[in-house]
């Protein structure tokens, strides 16, 4: 029986909201940003906290690009969402795919040292990504594959984790399910796809989320492959958007941009969040 203690219940309820207002707050600091003038953000020490009338101008400067109040050119933000949606979503699809065919050959095939080639799998885990980085970057370009949407996924399509999680998944599957599957006459790829795929529907759901924001947050790796702005993903135009030296940097457009940075991992949140919780937590997927 849960004892009912309004004081622990009060406490409890004070400590989420503290740390939702924590959390939110440099959000909403954004969003107020996003609306007002580089003017009124630069000379209003300390800024003010009510929103500006500026924010379609800004939205709009942002996603369109043009020339700032210093004479240079901007890229459009638009350009740069899709090519960061490209990116996250073949890495996210591209991993799913690899690391269940690769847990499913692991498990269900019997094949000499495959324990070991598992095991080999699962130590890459212990490479950092600066170790593997520059060998990567010869590979790619090599293959001539910088500035392309190639390059910035298929070296980060494998995923040990995936691997491991989606392996441990299929050794709980009752073996009777693998028997009737052969005594009705189906293949291995027929048994993948009309069993253990609907079984995993919740366990893919969960590491699509967190695959998606992976593959949306990437920073190091196309900083080294993409030179053309055609290329950046939105989170290096951030970056790129904030100038240095004497150049004026539009932080209305610089706020904006991040605004609209984190609304697609936001929404793939927001609409997968039942599937992403109960692929967590449900020990009966």
């Amino acid at each position: 029986m849960v004892e009912n203690r309004p004081a622990a219940t009060l406490l409890s309820h004070l400590v989420l909201v503290l740390g939702v207002l924590i959390v939110a707050f440099p959000v909403y600091i954004t969003f107020v940003a996003s609306t007002q003038t580089a003017e009124q953000i630069v000379q209003n020490v300390p800024m003010s906290l009510a929103p500006g009338d500026n924010m379609l101008k800004s939205y709009e400067f942002a996603l369109l690009g043009g020339q700032n109040e210093s004479g240079a050119k901007t890229a459009p933000v638009s350009r740069m969402l899709w090519v960061s949606l490209v990116t996250a979503l073949v890495i996210s699809v591209g991993k799913i795919v690899i690391s269940m065919l690769s847990a499913f050959a692991i498990v269900y095939f019997r094949f000499p040292f495959r324990n070991l080639v598992f095991w080999m799998i699962f130590v890459t885990l212990m490479l950092p990504v600066e170790v593997r980085i520059l060998p990567t970057y010869k590979v790619v370009a090599d293959l001539g594959m910088l500035n392309t949407y190639a390059g910035l996924t298929i070296p980060l399509i494998a995923s040990a984790t995936a691997t491991f999680l989606f392996r441990q998944f299929f050794l709980t599957v009752p073996d009777e399910l693998v028997e009737a599957a052969r005594i009705d006459g189906a293949g291995p790829m027929r048994f993948f796809k009309d069993v253990l795929l609907p079984l995993s529907s919740t366990s893919i759901a969960a590491l699509f989320v967190i695959q998606f924001i992976y593959g949306w947050n990437q920073y190091l790796w196309p900083l080294l492959v993409t030179t053309s702005e055609d290329m950046y993903p939105v989170v290096m135009g951030i970056k790129r958007m904030i100038t240095g030296g004497d150049a004026a940097t539009e932080w209305n457009a610089v706020m904006a941009t991040a605004i609209l940075a984190m609304l697609p991992p936001a929404l793939v949140v927001m609409l997968m969040q039942k599937w992403f919780v109960k692929g967590l937590v449900d020990t009966e997927k």
